[in-house]
């Protein structure tokens, strides 16, 4: 596991109750833009000239909503997201954002889409959410402790113990992601060896990862809003998020994550021989 900067407080002087109250406000913010426009007639635009990212007002207006409130509560804070340009600081400490992750489950009814919110300091992510409203559920990673929520229902979530590839269950979200970008091979030898594969999750594997129910996720391409969030949720749960080399996954890329270092190490091992 990468490790974090020891030479700043996690939280950059910050109580992790500050953090954990923020990261509640601003996804209770963003599912007011979100949850009454799931399952409702809605125009999609696409971003791409080639191929499909969809986007919705429901992304823009979430995403606007948890800007105005982190800026009113950190106007010296940076901030980063998906939809809209970045607001730069000086600043260690900058809030990532990515509205709704899994757009395309979000324009096809289907409830796997979560809003991601992430608290960095000198580039790592030291606390994040994910939120999926129409569920009621919310994952929480924070220095120490990764938690879930559903009502009054607080659960300290924990990754799996699996360590081998047999054993492990695997997810992506699509294996059409491999294809595009030229990782097929490696992922073709990796879900050969797995118990299972499960597909369309976005956000919502990474978190099932944390509470132990998927053991071992991999995917090409990932955008730094996709991932940064939900490092704290895994890394706080007891599991590993690095890129395909081994590096940090803040910034995106190839990326995996694993419920032990011992599946990590194994599932590297594939990728590198692929």
């Amino acid at each position: 596991m990468t490790g974090n900067n020891s030479a700043r407080p996690l939280l950059a002087g910050l109580e992790p109750a500050q953090i954990l109250e923020t990261l509640l406000a601003a996804a209770a913010a963003a599912a007011r833009e979100t949850l009454p426009r799931f399952r409702s007639p809605l125009a999609v635009e696409n971003k791409l000239a080639g191929g499909f990212d969809p986007v919705t007002e429901a992304d823009k207006q979430a995403e606007i909503a948890v800007r105005d409130l982190i800026a009113a509560r950190f106007p010296d804070h940076g901030l980063i997201g998906e939809e809209w340009d970045p607001k730069l600081s000086d600043n260690p400490c900058q809030w990532i954002i990515d509205p709704i992750d899994g757009t395309r489950a979000f324009i096809s009814g289907v409830p796997v889409w979560g809003t991601l919110i992430g608290f960095m300091v000198d580039g790592r992510a030291q606390a994040g959410l994910m939120a999926q409203p129409f569920t009621g559920e919310t994952y929480v990673g924070l220095p120490g402790r990764s938690i879930y929520r559903r009502g009054v229902e607080e659960i300290v979530l924990r990754t799996s113990a699996v360590t081998e590839i047999g054993r492990a269950k695997l997810s992506t979200t699509t294996p059409d992601l491999f294809v595009q970008t030229g990782t097929q091979r490696p992922w073709d030898a990796l879900r050969a060896q797995v118990l299972q594969t499960r597909y369309g999750l976005d956000c919502y594997a990474y978190c099932l990862l944390a509470a132990g129910h998927i053991d071992l996720i991999v995917e090409p391409g990932l955008k730094n809003v996709d991932i940064a969030p939900l490092v704290p949720i895994i890394e706080n749960a007891g599991g590993i998020v690095t890129t395909w080399e081994g590096g940090a996954p803040e910034e995106g890329g190839n990326c995996i994550a694993a419920a032990t270092p011992e599946l990590h190490a194994a599932a590297m091992a594939v990728l590198r021989a692929a």
